[in-house]
């Protein structure tokens, strides 16, 4: 072979490439430890012995043999971490990788030439070292999907980042959320970026981001045409330069979901903001939610989101919404035709003239409608009663600590048809009366509830013995039902439920059923062991079990809080889960019970808070286990039955 070589001419012989001079000494290693196939050794072997002088068969199979040699590096890699090698996705998050790590996948970058999407998120020890790693990243050509959140970024990583991303012209997607350090350092990652690329999600949401920072992402959105989503969430410093940034999404006019959720919004950066909107009209989803700081300023934003016709979702909770903001928004209500969720929750100042607005919403379209802690006047609520009727597709229906909802639910409940879609419903601390729970039954016994998958009917003291009774009989009628919370207060005293043969009895008609939460009711040991049998009811693996509290202990029955769905969960690390679970509850005192998850392959994780954390730190710790692979039992991220269990 070296003869034949010899004869071959500089120009005509094929040069070796340098990864696979690179790889030369790892090759004979993989040799001798069994890392390579005989049969697939053999087919190269022999490839080379039987290549013809002059066609290049040595080199070319040199490369195959090569590229063999790199898939099992990488296979080797991604299985000492747990996960299972994928031609188009690396997923590496909560893995606990460390710069040594960081330098070892450098080295594979050359045979992930395929790989379409790269998660590296929650590897807060990857933090300062990712130079080594996207100086290599130019080899993966065909990457679309890049995500790096929590894992500690300095500016170093920024300015490593923007000048690999030059190179990466179908990237699409761009996930830099929950590292806090890269707050005033976008200039390093935009600095490089083109004006040609092609990103059309970035979340940068909990970056720390500054004032300078809206200035430069409001340059770099000049460039960015092909951009859909933008998050900027969670930065409260963000809202002194949002003057500036908002102006520019005139240059984004294909954008579809703009998240500015506690950014420090004031009533002068909405009336900017409202300047842009006649660009949008693409827009589907906008959220302003907790931005207290916004209240009055809805009177100047109002008059324009009749721009956005393509408008599906508003999220305005917690954002201390005045009468005359209310005012404003029902004058342009008309006008979002398309509009299918709204979200207006604790606005207490709303609630007297919610009646008036409910009228104005395009009942026929509207999914969801969220109006907890509103302090709903009876006119509200009787206008709400009237619009049930008009509310084919309603799925999700919130009014938790409305008290008018007490004594009144019959008529609410009345309307609902069999063809009914209503998916969840919270009536969470609305004093409901034992009336109102054979309400409830009746209509579970109508059959119009059928497709409830969420009800919470927690705190709700003054229901008697007779009324959960009632209702658990006829429980049977909620055959979709997922989750069901019927905790009592945390000041409560609660009795040895009555109810619980009836439970014991509808539970093998609930199929899907997978958590009961009934936190501080007094259980004797009979009960307890009769709970305990919940978990093998109607062949439902999936039932995660009953979650109790009584006098500050938490128990918990046959119970996994969390489960896999996506992500291969027996190889993550507990104490490093519960890390960043613990960086998303950084303001709460927090106690946590956690297990190494490679033994237990089950993931047993429970976390109990002292204080019970704000809306926006449970949509965080949502986004948290949705990026490394869970579901999360308790449904919606924004409740949470923070004083037992999440």
């Amino acid at each position: 072979m070296n003869q034949i070589r010899r004869k071959k001419s500089f120009t005509e012989r094929r040069q070796r490439p340098a990864v696979a001079r690179f790889f030369r000494p790892v090759e004979n290693d993989e040799r001798k430890e069994g890392g390579i196939p005989e049969d697939v050794e053999g087919v190269c072997r022999g490839g080379k012995e039987n290549a013809e002088p002059g066609t290049g068969g040595a080199d070319t199979d040199n490369v195959d043999m090569y590229s063999v040699v790199g898939w099992g590096r990488v296979k080797q890699f991604t299985q000492k971490l747990g996960r299972k090698p994928d031609g188009q996705s690396l997923s590496l998050s909560h893995c606990d990788l460390t710069a040594t790590d960081v330098v070892e996948l450098a080295t594979l970058m050359p045979f992930l030439t395929t790989v379409e999407e790269m998660d590296l998120s929650w590897n807060d020890l990857i933090g300062g070292s990712l130079k080594a790693l996207t100086f290599h990243l130019q080899h993966v050509c065909k990457l679309r999907v890049l995500r790096l959140s929590g894992c500690r970024l300095t500016a170093q990583d920024l300015e490593a980042l923007g000048e690999a991303l030059q190179e990466l012209f179908l990237l699409e997607v761009l996930d830099l959320s929950w590292n806090a350090s890269i707050g005033g350092c976008l200039q390093h990652l935009f600095g490089h970026l083109q004006y040609s690329n092609r990103v059309k999600e970035l979340h940068l949401m909990d970056c720390g981001l500054t004032a300078a920072d809206a200035k430069v992402l409001g340059m770099a959105l000049c460039g960015m045409h092909s951009l859909e989503v933008l998050d900027v969430s969670t930065n409260r410093l963000l809202g002194e330069g949002l003057t500036e940034l908002t102006p520019q999404l005139k240059n984004v006019r294909g954008l579809r979901v703009l998240r500015l959720q506690a950014c420090g919004l004031t009533p002068e950066s909405l009336d900017v903001l409202s300047q842009a909107f006649q660009f949008l009209s693409t827009l589907e989803e906008l959220d302003l939610s907790s931005n207290k700081g916004a209240s009055r300023g809805l009177v100047q934003v109002a008059p324009h989101l009749g721009a956005l016709m393509n408008l599906h979702s508003l999220d305005l909770h917690m954002c201390c919404l005045t009468e005359e903001d209310m005012h404003a928004l029902n004058q342009v209500l008309p006008s979002l035709r398309n509009l299918t969720a709204l979200d207006l929750s604790c606005n207490k100042e709303t609630g007297g003239v919610c009646h008036s607005f409910i009228r104005s919403l395009p009942l026929a379209r509207m999914k969801r409608l969220h109006l907890s802690n509103c302090c709903l006047s009876q006119d509200s609520y009787e206008a709400l009663v009237v619009a049930m009727q008009q509310l084919p597709l309603l799925e999700g229906l919130s009014l938790s600590w409305n008290k008018c909802v007490g004594g009144n639910l019959g008529p609410l409940l009345e309307p609902l048809m069999v063809h009914t879609t209503l998916r969840e419903m919270r009536l969470s601390s609305c004093g409901l009366t034992t009336d109102d729970l054979l309400h409830l039954a009746s209509a579970s016994k109508r059959g119009v509830l059928a497709r409830m998958q969420q009800l919470d009917l927690s705190y709700n003291d003054g229901v008697a013995e007779g009324g959960w009774t009632s209702f658990f009989q006829e429980l049977g009628g909620l055959v979709a039902l997922v989750e069901l919370d019927v905790s009592l207060r945390p000041s409560a005293r609660g009795n040895p439920p009555t109810w619980l043969p009836a439970l014991l009895a509808v539970a093998p008609h609930l199929p899907a059923l997978r958590l009961l939460a009934m936190n501080r009711w007094v259980l004797g040991p009979r009960d307890r062991q009769a709970l305990d049998t919940l978990s093998e009811h109607g062949g439902n693996s999936r039932f995660q079990g009953v979650i109790m509290q009584h006098n500050g202990t938490t128990e918990v029955h046959r119970s996994i809080i969390l489960y896999p769905v996506r992500g291969q969960v027996e190889n993550l690390q507990g104490p490093v889960l519960l890390q960043h679970l613990c960086q998303v509850f950084c303001s709460i005192p927090c106690d946590a019970i956690a297990e190494d998850v490679r033994s237990v392959r089950k993931l047993p994780f429970l976390l109990k808070t002292k204080e019970a954390p704000s809306s926006q730190q449970c949509r965080a710790l949502g986004q948290v286990f949705c990026s490394i692979g869970f579901d999360v039992v308790a449904g919606q991220v924004q409740r949470f039955n923070v004083h037992a269990v999440l």
